[in-house]
């Protein structure tokens, strides 16, 4: 018999398919886990929603779980009672009549300051502002010294003598910051800005002792040109700039307080 020819095998050329649809499969099932990841749970959230409501309304009828009212400052919790599932909610302290008080000194200390300073307030010369820190008085300097010199002038005596008898008779500690503009001065007495600014807090600081301001409570900054509250590249916004500001410390942070309308 003759010997059957052979047929020649012929190379697969669509073998990529293969791993194409592997790496779709991949590909679409990432996606579908993904998608399933991101979405809330509805269901259990409602039912938490519902178990909570229904717990907080059987503790209003004296049964059903026991609610646990912690309050943050207590050292011990409040005890459960026994065999009932516990559910506890941190309560939001209560402002203490201490703290309302202060609150209500440095709010009305702030206005106060505000209506001794009126005048400079209304001419855009003193602003009169409540912090986190405490009460901040942000004068002009043009009001208090001439150009380059850290000496009082006898006009502002007045008006920061009225703000000393205020701060007399209080137990806040006083921070007073000088403040420059960023053009250079070069003389004998201030070399620098440094100087410059630290000269005119110290006036401001020695005029306070001399109206009775325990000298314990007070402090002088100088900050030289590196903090400015506008661009140096404008004369208006250099003269805001070159200010000192008087900072009444707060004594707790609950002091500071929303400032007053006035």
């Amino acid at each position: 018999m003759p010997r059957r020819h052979k047929e020649e095998e012929h190379e697969n050329h669509e073998r990529w398919l293969v791993s194409y649809a592997d790496f779709i499969t991949l590909l679409f099932a990432f996606f579908v886990v993904m998608y399933a990841i991101s979405q809330v749970n509805e269901g259990k959230y409602r039912v938490l929603s519902n178990s909570l409501e229904k717990a907080f309304q059987n503790n209003e009828n004296g049964g059903g779980n026991n609610i646990i009212v912690v309050d943050p400052n207590a050292k011990v919790p409040a005890t459960a009672t026994a065999g009932k599932p516990q559910i506890i909610v941190t309560a939001t302290p209560k402002e203490t009549p201490q703290a309302k008080a202060a609150k209500e000194k440095m709010s009305g200390l702030a206005g106060n300051l505000e209506n001794v300073l009126k005048p400079l307030v209304d001419e855009g010369q003193v602003k009169v502002n409540q912090t986190a820190r405490g009460i901040a008085v942000e004068i002009n300097a043009s009001v208090l010294f001439a150009p380059a010199d850290a000496k009082l002038n006898p006009g502002s005596m007045k008006a920061l003598g009225a703000v000393a008898d205020l701060l007399v008779n209080e137990n806040n500690a006083i921070q007073i910051e000088g403040h420059t503009d960023n053009l250079p001065i070069k003389s004998t007495q201030y070399p620098s800005n440094w100087e410059l600014s630290s000269a005119r807090a110290s006036s401001v600081v020695r005029l306070f002792i001399d109206r009775g301001i325990s000298p314990a409570r007070l402090s002088a900054i100088g900050y030289g040109e590196n903090r400015p509250l506008s661009n140096n590249t404008s004369e208006e916004g250099r003269s805001r700039n070159r200010r000192v500001q008087v900072t009444i410390l707060a004594e707790t942070p609950e002091q500071a307080a929303s400032m007053p309308a006035f």
